[in-house]
């Protein structure tokens, strides 16, 4: 081979030789260049987090603020609601109290009507007949327990005896039927439909 043959084929190792020494320098830079893509979304999608994370936790700090102060409005009303119940059941129990004297008030005054009657019958002459003052007295005194709802239990002589308004106190000889009443020896009382004290009676044997 001649000189110039070899000298051409030199030029042409050459070329290849650097051709690839070109390759070889330009692909560690292209993966740097993905690698650095990568990183760069990598650090968007991180920032997105952060940032969807820290508006949330804005957002359940705020319902957080909400709800304690809905719960102090909560706590305030509770309090508000007690201390007017305890004002109310005072004057209520006041007002009660008030009517109470009220109703005792009357009763009294009306009762002190019946003791003038009695005092009344009680001043007249020694020897004079104070039945017609008495019975007055007697006929005001019964108003006024009719106004109080009050009713005298007062069973007619052969009466069915009633247990719960009749105390019987002893059996006896009578022309009354056997277990009616025979005779009364005290009255009794009640008060709206409640007996307060029952009339003590006495029972026939029928004999």
């Amino acid at each position: 081979m001649s000189e110039e043959a070899d000298a051409g084929h030199d030029d042409s190792e050459d070329a290849t030789d650097a051709a690839d020494a070109a390759t070889a320098d330009a692909s560690p830079s292209t993966e740097r260049g993905d690698d650095a893509v990568t990183e760069t979304a990598l650090a968007d999608e991180v920032a997105a987090y952060d940032d969807a994370l820290a508006k949330e936790v804005a957002a359940l700090e705020r319902e957080a603020v909400e709800s304690g102060e809905r719960v102090e409005e909560l706590e305030s009303s509770l309090r508000r609601t007690k201390a007017d119940f305890q004002n109310y059941k005072k004057r209520a129990k006041k007002r009660q109290e008030q009517e109470k004297a009220r109703a005792t008030e009357s009763l009294v005054s009306r009762l002190t009507e019946v003791r003038d009657n009695l005092v009344r019958a009680l001043d007249q002459e020694e020897g004079a007949d104070i039945r017609p003052g008495v019975e007055s007295t007697l006929e005001t005194f019964d108003r006024v327990l009719g106004e109080e709802n009050v009713a005298v239990i007062d069973p007619e002589p052969g009466q069915e005896v009633d247990p719960e308004r009749h105390e019987v106190m002893m059996r006896v000889d009578s022309e009354h039927p056997a277990g009616t009443v025979a005779d009364v020896y005290k009255q009794g009382y009640e008060m709206a439909d409640k007996v307060i004290e029952a009339a003590q009676v006495t029972v026939s044997d029928g004999e």
